[in-house]
């Protein structure tokens, strides 16, 4: 269940081990960029390799500047800073991947009748650790 995954935060170059308890929703998107391969001798049909994979990650966190992981997450965006982030799938012997991020939107939501919250966009950086699926 989603209930069970976890996200880890910590300082960029080494894994994250602080476990973001604010999380709401999050969304892994993993891609791979593609090449067209197509030759005569696929027979009329056109031909893809993958080639460079990206990844980002989206969720909603509580708006709350009390909160450790939000003052992170916003500290981050704000100073263009790199977090390292480990989007596991909270198993005894976790998957997910590992990387260092930038964070690239920090969207405060405001409605009437909810919580406030803030939507996050996540995307690997340069870094010396290199996204890896553990």
């Amino acid at each position: 269940l989603g209930l069970d995954a976890k996200l880890f935060r910590g300082a960029a170059g080494s894994q994250a081990s602080t476990e973001v308890t604010n999380v709401k929703d999050l969304t892994l998107n993993l891609e791979s960029g593609e090449a067209d391969v197509t030759t005569r001798a696929t027979q009329g049909w056109k031909a893809t390799a993958a080639t460079l994979k990206e990844a980002s990650l989206e969720f909603t966190i509580l708006y709350d500047p009390a909160d450790a992981d939000f003052t992170a997450f916003q500290t981050a965006y704000f100073s263009n800073t790199p977090l390292a982030l480990f989007v596991s799938d909270g198993q005894n012997t976790a998957h997910g991947l590992d990387a260092d991020f930038s964070i690239t939107a920090f969207s405060v939501e405001q409605p009437l009748e909810e919580a406030m919250s803030v939507s996050v966009t996540a995307k690997p950086t340069a870094s010396t650790r290199a996204p890896q699926w553990v």
